[in-house]
């Protein structure tokens, strides 16, 4: 993809500011590591790039993991934080870390713990943390069958963005990250959500529209997380779709990609909104439209009741015994609700199941 002029874009932190900037492929890592930098890469993306990331993958301090769930499990950490210790670590080195979300979150997760704080760097070699988890400075850590219960709030120094990379992704790579832009899109309102609409296809074909959307989607993001850093209102409405997303991913043994399991669960939202009467039927069948194109594909995934219902009751969100979903009102009128975990909620999801999901399928998934 062709890299043009973006803006930076400075994100205020509680440690301080931290930059994202839009730049050429793995900018600055051509000629090698410095004496106090660590990597920590996907080794998928070692793989891809060996050759232009030869300089950097001849130090034997690389840490090169594969982005699966067990390699960002509390009990792996050790491993990682002896291995760096090992090579000379130091309070002054900075972590950096090529990769996606996984890759994010154990670096993070180090530079936090380690020494009791050293910097990182992140390049984002996904969509989703392009557009979505690189700044925020959240980290989530599975601890046995848990997923993200340990975590700290951990930012970068700087965040170094290239398009280049997304052309190696699969498509449905590529609508799991769409999936969080939409998700932002929406929770800033109609005429951001119907752009995104209305640029849907040209989001795979054309680079300078996926970065001018990966920009909007950040500078979204990028309001909610300077008023409320760690999630505890404003903020919390960058959840929405992720209540039901994520059970959907429990029930399907993790076979639904996050972004589209977001995609799902902002559909199921905005489902159980217009059956409280909060949005009428034409703005949910509106928002359905764009939302079963981006999860076409996966309407004949099995979806397993229990495990679902199980998931959604322990969200870490919810209060006592009352589920915390994020509903709307419309686009840019979404907001938090307490909901009983009751059966008149569970026959609404299956339902949504029923009803709306399966029964609307779209076209199968291409490849790219």
């Amino acid at each position: 993809m062709a890299d043009s002029p973006v803006p930076d874009l400075q994100i205020k932190s509680h440690s301080g500011p931290y930059t994202v900037k839009f730049a050429p492929l793995f900018s600055g890592l051509e000629g090698g590591l410095k004496p106090n930098e660590h990597l920590i890469i996907d080794e998928r993306v070692a793989d891809l790039y060996s050759e232009k990331l030869s300089a950097v993958l001849k130090d034997d301090s690389v840490l090169v993991l594969a982005a699966v769930e067990t390699s960002k499990s509390l009990e792996k950490i050790p491993d990682y934080v002896t291995h760096l210790l090992q090579h000379g670590v130091r309070r002054d080195y900075v972590l950096i870390a090529v990769g996606g979300g996984i890759i994010q979150d154990i670096t993070a997760f180090i530079a936090a713990i380690l020494l009791r704080g050293i910097s990182w760097r992140f390049y984002p070699t996904t969509l989703l943390a392009q557009a979505d988890s690189c700044i925020g400075s959240k980290t989530s850590i599975n601890v046995g069958p848990y997923k993200n219960q340990v975590g700290t709030y951990t930012p970068p120094n700087e965040i170094l963005v290239s398009t280049d990379v997304l052309r190696t992704l699969s498509e449905v790579d590529i609508r799991s990250g769409i999936g969080e832009m939409i998700k932002s899109h929406t929770v800033s309102g109609w005429p951001d959500l119907r752009a995104i609409a209305r640029d849907y296809e040209r989001l795979f074909s054309s680079p300078e529209v996926m970065t001018h959307y990966i920009q909007r989607s950040l500078q979204i993001k990028k309001m909610k997380i300077e008023i409320d850093e760690f999630d505890r209102n404003e903020r919390l409405v960058m959840n929405y779709g992720h209540t039901f997303g994520h059970a959907i991913e429990s029930a399907t043994d993790w076979a639904v990609p996050h972004g589209i399991a977001v995609t799902i669960g902002a559909d199921m939202a905005n489902y159980i909104s217009w059956h409280m009467d909060l949005i009428d039927r034409e703005a949910y069948e509106e928002l359905h439209r764009l939302l079963a194109r981006n999860y076409r594909g996966f309407e004949s995934i099995s979806v397993r009741e229990p495990e679902f219902f199980a998931a959604i009751g322990r969200d870490k969100k919810n209060v006592g015994q009352h589920l915390s979903l994020i509903l709307m009102r419309g686009p840019g009128k979404v907001f938090k609700h307490q909901c009983a975990n009751d059966e008149v909620f569970r026959a609404r999801c299956r339902e949504y199941f029923a009803n709306e999901f399966k029964s609307k399928g779209s076209e199968p998934c291409r490849t790219r």
